[in-house]
């Protein structure tokens, strides 16, 4: 029997991948009692963008069995506008451990059910299918670059030919992660007017676009503005104060 479904996996991911750039946190520091709001909210988020990338590169490497995955979901569920039917079975369906890796078996189904909302997903020549799968491949490096700069006490790196030093150093960290949080914000953005135009909604009811399509993607708008602040202070201030 299965230990675990979609929802508690990536649960459990959040959880384990922040507790794990917390106890990066200089050991004189009273761990989650002292870290601002901002600094888990970016933490949570970076996480989860992690995440979503890692299912981005898959997107990209198994689009032929998501367009399969989808005609079969479409003809089973939209022609009763069953959707969300089809999303609650995606989110509850038990993962074997010798599958929790496996893009092609477990995680492609993602996108062949989001599809059923969105069937650009499933279309390699939309600009939905390539921005994310863009993202996935160039996020994971300064979402990290982020974490680190959050966590670590970059004050103590004072060797300005070190490796550390310059990787760390807040005009590096200020501008990689402007570029990120802007880059996924605008894409973002120009995919949610793309929807929108293309009258994608039409035949869904509200509930079910605002959770699958509205709260979800906006969590890649509100985070990304709370990012950007902070990157816009680390380069005014030049330390990563912001953070504390």
């Amino acid at each position: 029997m299965a230990l675990l479904n979609v929802a508690s996996a990536i649960a459990i991911f959040l959880l384990a991948s922040t507790y794990a750039f917390l106890s990066l946190l200089p050991s004189n520091t009273a761990k989650t009692l002292s870290v601002s709001p901002l600094t888990l909210s970016l933490l949570f988020f970076n996480n989860l963008n992690i995440f979503i990338a890692m299912c981005e590169i898959v997107l990209g490497l198994n689009i032929l069995t998501i367009q399969q995955d989808y005609k079969r979901l479409h003809a089973k569920y939209s022609p009763g506008n069953h959707e969300w039917s089809a999303c609650v079975k995606f989110l509850t369906m038990p993962i074997p451990l010798s599958q929790l890796c496996s893009g092609k078996h477990t995680w492609s189904k993602m996108w062949s059910t989001y599809s059923l909302y969105d069937p650009s997903y499933q279309n390699q020549e939309s600009f939905g299918f390539f921005i994310d799968f863009g993202n996935g491949l160039s996020t994971i490096p300064p979402s990290i670059l982020m974490n680190l700069a959050m966590v670590l006490d970059t004050s103590t790196y004072t060797d300005s030919d070190s490796w550390s030093s310059t990787v760390l150093s807040p005009l590096f960290v200020g501008c990689v992660g402007l570029a990120m949080y802007w880059q996924v914000m605008y894409g973002t953005i120009i995919y949610v007017l793309s929807f929108m135009f293309n009258r994608r909604y039409e035949g869904k009811s509200t509930l079910e676009v605002s959770l699958f399509v509205g709260i979800s993607n906006s969590l890649w708008f509100f985070f990304p503005i709370a990012g950007i602040y902070s990157c816009v202070c680390i380069l005014r201030d030049g330390n990563m104060n912001v953070f504390q």
